[in-house]
């Protein structure tokens, strides 16, 4: 935050398909079922995402709910902290920095902080599958997830949190790129994403123009924004995006 007597600037962009806002011009907010949080919402409806998504400050001690809702599934992924997480049904988990999962509709996601807890919550409609009408979960941990080389170039590494199967309507992934290397094209499809920006620092291309981003940074994509990135800095950069896969387009 500047000083009162200095003009305010900023590295933020919205436009009708993209926005990169830096955590520092976010105000908090709160919600009731999570009564001592702190909240940041970084994407929603209201900016033109189809998906709501959170930054989650949770204090050693308290919790937080989101009750069963038969159409909404939720992704988490813990920043920093501890913690425990339960869905109602028989999953309980406990919660360190690289835990992750996805809770289909009609369970709870129930989280209680040991210690300060900073969480990603992603929440979705879910699509189901004529092949695969209910949705199921799926928990792990970061560093069970294998890094593959992305695109030949073992500078460029992907983890796929969520298996890529039918199943799925949401993909959760982690890119990490060295200093100096970044996605080789500018992508275009009809996919959107919300990405939040784990380490380093780099420049993203977004429709037409080049923006320094860096850590905290959250990102939101529209279908058919154009997009590349490159990593600078001296400290590889990882980001965490969510993308929607494996379902006919609706008409």
């Amino acid at each position: 935050m500047r000083a009162v007597h200095q003009l305010v600037h900023a590295r933020t962009r919205v436009r009708p398909r993209y926005a990169l806002m830096p955590l520092e011009g976010f105000p908090a907010s709160r919600l009731p079922t999570w009564p001592g949080a702190t909240v940041n919402v970084l994407a929603s409806p209201a900016l033109g995402a189809g998906f709501v998504q959170y930054l989650i400050d949770l204090p050693a001690g308290q919790w937080g709910d989101f009750v069963p809702d038969p159409q909404i599934e939720t992704f988490h992924y813990v920043l920093e902290g501890t913690g425990d997480f339960a869905d109602g049904s028989g999953v309980e988990r406990s919660l360190t920095p690289g835990s992750f999962g996805l809770t289909p509709p009609e369970r709870a996601v129930s989280v209680r902080a040991s210690e300060r807890l900073r969480m990603i919550i992603l929440r979705k409609r879910y699509e189901p599958s004529p092949l695969h009408p209910k949705a199921v979960g799926h928990y792990g941990h970061e560093s069970d997830v294998r890094k593959e080389v992305w695109a030949d170039n073992p500078h460029s590494l992907l983890q796929t949190l969520i298996p890529d199967d039918f199943a799925f309507d949401i993909a959760m992934n982690i890119f990490t790129f060295d200093p100096g290397f970044g996605l080789p094209i500018v992508e275009t499809h009809v996919m959107e994403h919300g990405l939040y920006f784990l380490e380093g620092k780099g420049i993203y291309y977004l429709e037409n123009e080049w923006m320094e981003v860096e850590k905290d940074d959250f990102i939101w994509m529209g279908p058919y924004c154009p997009q590349s990135f490159y990593a600078t800095g001296p400290t590889p950069s990882r980001y965490l995006y969510y993308k929607n896969v494996n379902r006919e387009i609706a008409v």
